[in-house]
């Protein structure tokens, strides 16, 4: 009877047949394979290659393929004309002609632009007037919302019409309601024995009829994005709050704003862009007076902001390069403004 055969220690030297020149590391294209599994080839990698990475690009080319087309669109429509405008800004041009290298030329015309300096100082004026009571009142709004226990989806449809509602139907609108002559708040006053007011020829009123239009536009979209961080915050700190004798204006203050801060911060900062870009609220209340006076923006040029301001010197004066200057401008007069609103919302943790 024979015994089985023991495995001796491996060869300390290269065997006949191998492709190996040491022991235990096998030659780069050799067949390495496991019991139950065919064997692959080992090939070499060379230094300053990251093969991960190309097979992930070849793995998820499909992916990459379907979401092109929108970075296609975005880099002709958006990204080129965007980059096209600052080098715009150092030309004159009228659209049809050569165009002439002038430098900082535009921006030093600019400077000393006094309707430059109204349509910002108008512009300012109009966002606050409109953004302060629209971010306020939203947070009431959502506030009310979420206490509520019924017909929660009808709200939230309710607030959210305004601002899928096109925004030149909301400019006729608002101009047909606060019209000098026959608007129906007028009609209103009217008929309480209360005189009329101006609505659309004094200089402050012209801001608030504005300044309505836009916070009732976007007042229902910042509440559903407050209801929305409403209903993420735990009801057990309410509950613990409630036992501990706080108030609801106590708990308002002291659970609801801070835990909201994040998203207030958000809203503050959108807020912020896309109230100094308000062009479509004066452009169709004011617009018929754009043949006799096209930087007017209404009696007093009160609703002359600064992108109706570049719009007509642009697009009236055929004037591209000033128009590419006092975008930028602008531009920089925005982010310094986020700027501010993100420090003054924002509070850095105290460490402890």
């Amino acid at each position: 009877m024979s015994s089985t055969p023991v495995a001796g220690p491996a060869p300390t030297g290269p065997a006949s047949g191998s492709d190996t020149g040491r022991v235990g590391r096998p030659a780069p294209d050799r067949l390495r394979g496991g019991p139950g599994r065919p064997g692959r080839r080992i090939r070499p990698v060379s230094a300053g290659t990251r093969p991960g990475s190309r097979r992930r690009v070849a793995r998820h080319w499909p992916q990459y393929l379907a979401i092109s087309p929108y970075y296609l669109i975005f880099s002709v429509f958006m990204l080129f004309p965007v980059l096209y405008t600052v080098f715009l800004a150092f030309q004159k041009w009228d659209g049809i002609g050569d165009m002439q290298f002038v430098g900082f030329q535009q921006f030093r015309f600019l400077w000393d632009d006094p309707i430059f300096w109204l349509s910002v100082r108008n512009t300012l004026v109009i966002w606050v007037l409109s953004t302060v009571p629209m971010l306020c009142l939203a947070l009431v709004l959502a506030v009310l919302v979420n206490s509520t226990k019924r017909f929660t989806a009808f709200y939230r449809v309710a607030l959210f019409i305004p601002s899928i509602t096109s925004l030149v139907a909301i400019a006729i609108f608002f101009g047909a309601i606060f019209s000098n002559n026959f608007g129906l708040i007028n009609a209103i006053l009217t008929s309480l024995h209360v005189s009329a007011v101006p609505w659309l020829s004094n200089e402050w009123t012209i801001k608030l009829v504005i300044a309505a239009l836009m916070t009732w536009q976007w007042t229902g979209y910042n509440a559903i994005i407050y209801l929305a961080g409403l209903q993420a915050i735990p009801s057990e700190v309410y509950e613990a709050a409630r036992m501990d004798g706080a108030g609801p204006a106590r708990i308002f203050f002291s659970i609801t704003i801070p835990l909201l801060r994040p998203i207030i911060l958000f809203t503050v900062v959108v807020s912020t862009v896309t109230g100094l870009q308000s062009f479509t609220e004066p452009q169709v209340l004011f617009g018929s007076e754009a043949a006799t006076n096209p930087n007017s923006g209404g009696p007093g040029q009160a609703g002359l902001t600064t992108l109706l301001y570049f719009y007509h010197q642009a697009f009236d004066n055929n004037d591209f390069g000033y128009g590419a200057a006092i975008v930028w401008a602008f531009f920089l007069v925005i982010l310094l403004i986020v700027l501010v609103n993100w420090r003054l919302v924002q509070r850095k943790e105290r460490r402890p």
